[in-house]
């Protein structure tokens, strides 16, 4: 509404300051028109009444008289040098009456024209009167007067104007009209926009807002549906990190409250020791699966900016963190010889963790065989040489808590390895597999990093 108010108020302003301007200048052209109109039919009867002042062809002054009152509508009256009435287009009632006091007829009886706007005490009105002299061989024989009624002058003025009037009305609807049509096209989006808003704010996250209008309300319309789809990412993530914490921390709380109950009812600190060190390892592993957990609502919700990365020193890295750990399994971790690495881009800690992850995973898993880590271009491979994944487990093992059927059998763990390692990844554009090398013997495990070129993921 108030924008069809400011629409309609340009639009008055503007016929106001282009109206008002013409209003005026239509009124001085037709008053200039009318005095103009009366002078020169003023000044034609004159030159035609010269020549009809002698008394044989006086008889035509009177119907001269009326034929150029009905052309400028108004009254011609026609005198001899003394200001004897000759001819009336008003009738004869006033033919040989002295005219010569008024104005404009002594005026032109001198020889001068003139034409003013005064009083008629006759007529009580204003009238315009026009009067010329009627010249014959070099003097004065007479006069020509020509009166109009200033009402009349004003009717048309006003005709005028009213046309004018008119004109400006319409165009002032039809600015209203268009007004209306631009508000409704501007407001429409905007409304579906604030409803959008009011339902998400109630709940419904799947709600996006119609991208449509101008370039700026599309614009606003895509920013408010990646708004929204960041905003119900992070609630789902938050909603799935309560679930999962909710559904695998039940079973090191339910081992850890059953290990204190076998130490609480031991005679002797030596019987309870051992439900005391298991109860521990439950501590342990419920804070490594809290930290799990943190690690991957933090990939998924994104956050931070990322640089350009070396896939070579990102290995060696790797490599150097896990050798102790390798050793201590009985495991050969070695770095092979790299083929055409080239740069990536990412973060570097989300690089390094999900490399820990999949090289930890190996280590677990190979037995006390070899773990072989080498960059291939942008990707990292290790290598190793366990027993490899059951058939169709590739994609499944980077789902939460599940651990193939290897890991249920065998090394304990949280089973969120995988799961980071492919968040953390795919935050920059990359990517993570894990599949069994050729020949069955081992896995083979891929960290794609992201490009340059692909900046993509959910830090954006």
């Amino acid at each position: 509404m108030r924008l069809l108010l400011a629409l309609a108020y340009v639009a008055l302003l503007a016929i106001v300051a282009l109206g008002v301007p013409l209003a005026l200048n239509l009124r001085d052209r037709v008053d200039s028109e009318v005095r103009a109109q009366a002078r020169s039919q003023a000044d034609v009867v004159a030159a035609t009444a010269s020549d009809l002042l002698d008394r044989p062809m006086r008889a035509r002054l009177q119907r001269l008289a009326q034929t150029a009152a009905a052309s400028v509508s108004g009254r011609v009256l026609m005198v001899d040098r003394r200001g004897t009435v000759l001819a009336d287009s008003a009738g004869r009632g006033e033919l040989g009456s002295d005219y010569s006091q008024r104005p404009e007829i002594a005026a032109a009886l001198l020889g001068n024209a003139y034409q003013r706007v005064r009083h008629s005490d006759t007529l009580n009105s204003d009238i315009l009167a026009t009067a010329v002299p009627m010249l014959r061989g070099g003097r004065t024989d007479g006069s020509v007067r020509v009166t109009q009624s200033v009402a009349a002058v004003h009717r048309a003025v006003g005709r005028t104007l009213g046309g004018l009037v008119l004109i400006a009305a319409v165009v002032l609807a039809l600015g209203l009209i268009a007004g209306i049509v631009i508000a409704r096209q501007i407001s429409r989006p905007m409304g579906r926009l604030t409803a959008a808003a009011r339902r998400i704010a109630d709940g419904d996250l799947d709600v996006r807002a119609p991208v449509e209008g101008s370039v700026e309300q599309r614009s606003l319309a895509r920013s408010f549906n990646e708004m929204t789809d960041k905003l119900s990412r992070a609630l789902a993530t938050e909603k799935r990190f309560v679930a999962d914490a909710s559904h695998q921390l039940r079973t090191p709380l339910t081992g850890l409250r059953l290990r204190l109950e076998e130490a609480s009812h031991a005679e002797t600190p030596a019987e309870a020791k051992p439900d005391l060190r298991e109860g521990m390892r439950e501590v342990d592993r419920l804070a490594g699966m809290v930290d799990e957990l943190l690690a991957l609502s933090r990939a998924q919700n994104g956050g931070g900016s990322g640089s350009e990365l070396d896939p070579v020193a990102t290995a060696d890295d790797g490599v150097a963190r896990w050798r102790a750990a390798a050793e201590e399994h009985g495991v050969e971790l070695v770095r092979a010889r790299d083929h055409a690495p080239r740069r990536a881009f990412g973060a570097a800690q989300d690089a390094d963790r999900a490399l820990d992850s999949l090289i930890e995973n190996a280590i677990v898993y190979a037995g006390r065989g070899r773990v072989t880590v080498r960059v291939d271009g942008s990707e990292i491979e290790v290598l190793d040489e366990g027993p490899g994944l059951a058939r169709g487990e590739e994609d499944a093992v980077f789902e939460r808590f599940h651990r193939g059927a290897v890991g249920r059998t065998g090394a304990r763990g949280t089973g969120l390895g995988l799961s980071i390692a492919r968040q953390l990844a795919e935050r920059w554009g990359g990517a993570v597999t894990l599949a069994n090398r050729d020949g069955d013997v081992g896995a083979r495990a891929v960290l794609r990093l992201g490009t340059s070129d692909g900046k993509v993921g959910l830090h954006e």
